[in-house]
């Protein structure tokens, strides 16, 4: 059984939107931060956001900032990320992750757990 289970990818063509949602299904990952990730054809895993669930700070690298949004439902144990404005560039396999180890956020070594991928394609 996967650990954090993500949905909501698709195809979309520039300029759209599109919402992902990642869910902890098991009580044993610590969700304190919660971030996703996303890496395209040919090249590195690389960061795109991240959520600190207890004083709801997130964080954006700068080739999404001003048009992702992440977000959490504590109740749910759920994160999401809704994504604006979609450019080409943009398309890749989305990953979420928790189990935060602590240090650079926007290295993946400093996360322990992650979802199977969902895959975002942005159309020209």
């Amino acid at each position: 059984q996967e650990r954090l289970v993500e949905s909501g990818g698709g195809l979309v063509q520039t300029g759209g939107s599109l919402r992902l949602s990642c869910t902890a299904s098991e009580h044993s990952v610590s969700t304190s931060f919660m971030g996703w990730f996303r890496q395209a054809p040919g090249k590195e895993r690389e960061f795109v956001a991240i959520f600190m669930r207890g004083s709801g700070r997130t964080d954006y690298s700068e080739a999404v900032k001003g048009r992702f949004t992440i977000s959490g439902d504590d109740a749910k144990n759920t994160v999401y990320l809704q994504m604006n404005t979609l450019k080409p560039e943009d398309t890749a396999t989305y990953y979420c992750t928790a189990d935060y180890y602590g240090g650079a956020y926007f290295v993946q070594d400093r996360w322990g757990s992650w979802g199977q991928g969902t895959q975002v394609t942005v159309s020209s």
